[in-house]
């Protein structure tokens, strides 16, 4: 058996089966990870949800700001925007099996066997593997009890800084942005949600979320997507898996047996 960690996909399903027939992924007996962003801004987000949606158990996904967008405006709390391609998902017949199935997602997946974590963007540097999950569990439970609530407070950059006795959606919205967004820190770790480039280019007062000097030590490796930007190899704590698919770039897949990636290029 082998686990493959799928890179953002953003609605582009035939890279995607071309990775997938280059792999000779069996759903047997292998695993796909997905990172998160299933759609948005590619042509096909909707036969992109349901094929993943179709895999069952033998696919694990975790949400990222795309994902969570999506359930944001099909529950009202946002206006679609000009670059979306989301019309077609919140106009099929199966459109509430597909946003139930969605939205039961977690933010944080961790296979304690395989020593690996699966998250959208990241796992801010002051927080412990517990901690975060703590707070990934949090966020499914609002998700899942009381979206609402969550859709309604969950825009905005702010707080920048984490700490323990933040208010509860400032809490969520602060994790969500970690967990979905952040690619990069300032130096007393609070948050920049504006700079995305490329590490080389970033100014000296940021780094990326992983790379603070005083970020706690994790024993798992942390598996994220997010940063088309980002070049195709990081620490050995971290693996990139953004090849920038829906802009013409690749679409890559990451055996964790192996070590080894395999990619296809993208129109």
């Amino acid at each position: 058996m082998t686990t493959y960690v799928v890179g953002d996909l953003q609605g582009c399903l035939s890279p995607l089966e071309r990775l997938l027939d280059k792999l000779q992924f069996d759903p047997a007996n292998d695993k796909l990870w997905f990172v998160g962003d299933l759609v948005n801004r590619g042509p096909k987000s909707l036969q992109t949800l349901r094929y993943v949606k179709s895999l069952g158990e033998a696919a694990v996904t975790v949400l990222g700001n795309h994902d969570l967008h999506l359930l944001a405006v099909a529950a009202g709390y946002r206006k679609s925007s000009s670059k979306d391609t989301l019309k077609r998902i919140l106009y099929a017949p199966d459109r509430d099996e597909l946003l139930d199935w969605l939205i039961s997602q977690p933010l944080l997946h961790t296979d304690k066997k395989l020593k690996h974590t699966l998250v959208h963007a990241g796992i801010h540097p002051y927080w412990s593997l517990k901690l975060a999950t703590r707070l990934a569990e949090k966020l499914h439970k609002a998700l899942t009890t009381d979206p609402d609530s969550l859709f309604l407070n969950m825009y905005g950059n702010t707080p920048a800084y984490w700490s323990k006795d933040l208010k509860k959606h400032k809490r969520n919205r602060f994790a969500i942005n970690v967990f979905t967004r952040m690619r990069y820190c300032h130096l007393d770790g609070a948050l920049n949600l504006e700079f995305n480039g490329h590490p080389g280019l970033a100014p000296k007062h940021l780094r990326p979320w992983y790379a603070l000097s005083d970020r706690k030590p994790l024993k798992t490796r942390i598996i994220f997507g997010h940063w088309s930007s980002h070049p195709a190899i990081g620490p050995t704590s971290v693996m990139p898996t953004d090849r920038g698919c829906v802009w013409g770039g690749s679409l890559s897949a990451y055996a964790i047996e192996t070590q080894c990636t395999t990619s296809v290029k993208c129109k």
